[in-house]
Formats: structure tokens, sequence, C-alpha cells
């Protein structure tokens, strides 16, 4: 039996509405070229966007926490589209993270987009 995020967190949930309200696929238009087909995998820049959202929307403080609060919030984890046993985003301290995340902000106060 698979459980549905709507059956703990309702219809009306913040990032439910903000999922709904928000085609984020735009992002990978915009980054296209920050991103190289060769070397390690990055982190998808529309989860480093959305987690900036969840960081400002929730009033998180760090990347780092907001990362740790992902580990534990199912309604997090379903609008970043993680499941329950899927793997989050490596802390900042490895450095890739914020790497991947100086590129989105680089890209985005290019266009005008200010969080």
């Amino acid at each position: 039996m698979k459980i549905e995020f709507v059956y703990f967190y309702g219809l009306y949930n913040l990032v439910r509405k903000m999922e709904a309200a928000i085609d984020f696929t735009f992002i990978y238009d915009l980054v296209k070229d920050m991103y190289s087909e060769v070397g390690r995998p990055s982190i998808d820049p529309v989860i480093l966007v959305k987690l900036t959202f969840i960081q400002y929307t929730f009033g998180i403080r760090s990347m780092r926490k907001t990362i740790e609060e992902v580990e534990t919030n199912m309604a997090y984890r379903w609008f970043l589209g993680y499941g329950f046993h899927d793997k989050v985003p490596p802390t900042p301290r490895s450095g890739k993270i914020m790497s991947d995340a100086s590129k989105i902000q680089i890209c985005l106060n290019r266009f005008s987009i200010a969080f």
C-alpha cells in the first residue's frame, strides 16, 4: 500500500501550494550553461532552488539546518521529490552543495530573480 502525502499533511499545506503554483522547470534553461556533462554528477538545480524556498519560507537560518529538516520532514521531502527512503543532498560541509547553490544564485541574480 502506497501512502500519499495528502493523508499526512492535507490539501492546503504550504509546500503543496508552492508546488501547485510554481513550475520550476524554467530553472533548467537558466542554468544549462553552468553545468558540465563530464565529472561528478551535480545536485539537480531545481532541488537547490526548492531548498532555498524552504529555507526562506520557513525561516530556517542555514542551509545545513535546512537539510537536517528535510531529512525528517515529510512535507519538505515531498516538495523536493524525495521518497521516505531517498537520500537527501549532502550537508554544506562537503562544499558540493554550496558550489552548486552558488551557481544557482549567480544565475538567478543575472535574471533579476531575487530571494
